[in-house]
């Protein structure tokens, strides 16, 4: 179990790329060159601006939000269920793998990308793709072009934040009405979700993650949307005792399912379906001696995914209407 798939891997990082234009990721213009600082801490330094990128799933949907396209696009999953990218126009783009671990190298070889795109990951120090327990043919892909990423840190805000300074990088007009819209309507989105929260002020909520052989409470402290999250005000709990080789989880057996008796259960987004918590009560009759589980109440929790001002907007709504009909008393 980890943060997505099981990442990581250290990428190398070199330089020399070739196309047009010049800034550096505050956007002012430099002289033949062009640099941005990866999540690593590592700059990364190129003749001319990257044009021909290669984006993972999410890093893509951030820079598209942008209006940076890029020429090919690797997902841990269909494009069409990836929520980064079900709802984008793919037009295009060449689609590179769409399972974890496998990339088709040669393709992307093919399309002689000067840039790839994957966020940064702290605990495993590497970028999304290219890690430890890909397809060894997967990891070449960071033979092709620098790789550079944000750093999945402390806040999804920050995340969406970097894009938008990597997108000022490479030439996109980040003050566009458009996108003015969506940070607009992502301000609103954490105004009403604070309010709600501001009327519970006892409620307790759980980020979880069943599977067949545990259940996974997840450790806000490598979840930057769950940090958010308290941030403004939600008693996400933290768990006592995560695993020390993989902290984004700590690991329940189903016997000890009910060592938290959270009023809400936040669900990995990833595998949430309506019938779910049903499902799962007769699959695993302990997830029913979780108080909140047997009441029902759950909601889905946009799991590690998220790299856009709007998906967060939207994902906050969905949450902001699970805590306004909460009962904070369920978990007592």
């Amino acid at each position: 179990m980890r943060a997505r798939p099981p990442l990581l891997l250290l990428t190398a990082l070199s330089v020399a790329l070739t196309a047009c234009g010049a800034a550096n990721t505050t956007g002012a213009a430099t002289t033949g060159s062009w640099s941005f600082t990866d999540g690593s801490g590592k700059v990364v330094t190129a003749v001319r601006t990257p044009t021909r990128i290669i984006a993972h799933a999410g890093e893509a949907a951030a820079l598209m939000s942008f209006g940076i396209k890029p020429v090919g696009v690797y997902a841990d999953e269909s494009v069409k269920t990836d929520p980064n990218l079900k709802d984008l126009d793919l037009t295009g783009i060449e689609i590179l793998g769409q399972e974890w671990g496998k990339i088709d190298v040669e393709k992307a070889a093919a399309l002689r990308p000067d840039l790839i795109v994957g966020d940064w990951w702290p605990a495993e120090k590497a970028h999304s793709g290219l890690e430890e327990g890909v397809d060894e043919k997967s990891k070449k892909l960071a033979e092709l072009a620098p790789v550079v990423g944000v750093a999945q840190g402390e806040s999804i805000v920050d995340l969406a934040e970097g894009y938008e300074d990597l997108a000022r990088s490479l030439g996109a007009d980040v003050d566009a009405p458009e996108i003015a819209a969506n940070k607009k309507g992502f301000d609103a989105a954490v105004t009403a979700f604070k309010q709600a929260v501001a009327a519970e002020p006892g409620l307790t909520v759980a980020a979880m993650s069943p599977a067949d052989d545990k259940l996974y409470v997840a450790n806000p402290r490598y979840a930057p949307e769950l940090l958010d999250l308290q941030r403004w005000g939600l008693k996400v709990i933290n768990p006592d005792s995560p695993d020390p080789g993989f902290p984004y989880w700590e690991n329940l057996s189903w016997e000890n399912a009910d060592k938290y008796q959270p009023d809400l259960i936040l669900w990995d987004g990833r595998s949430f379906q309506p019938t779910a918590n049903a499902e799962w009560g007769k699959k695993q009759p302990t997830w029913f001696k979780i108080k909140a589980a047997e009441a029902g109440a759950v909601v889905a929790w946009p799991a590690y995914w998220l790299h856009t001002y709007g998906h967060f907007a939207a994902e906050l709504e969905k949450l902001t209407d699970a805590i306004k009909v909460a009962d904070p008393g369920i978990g007592d």
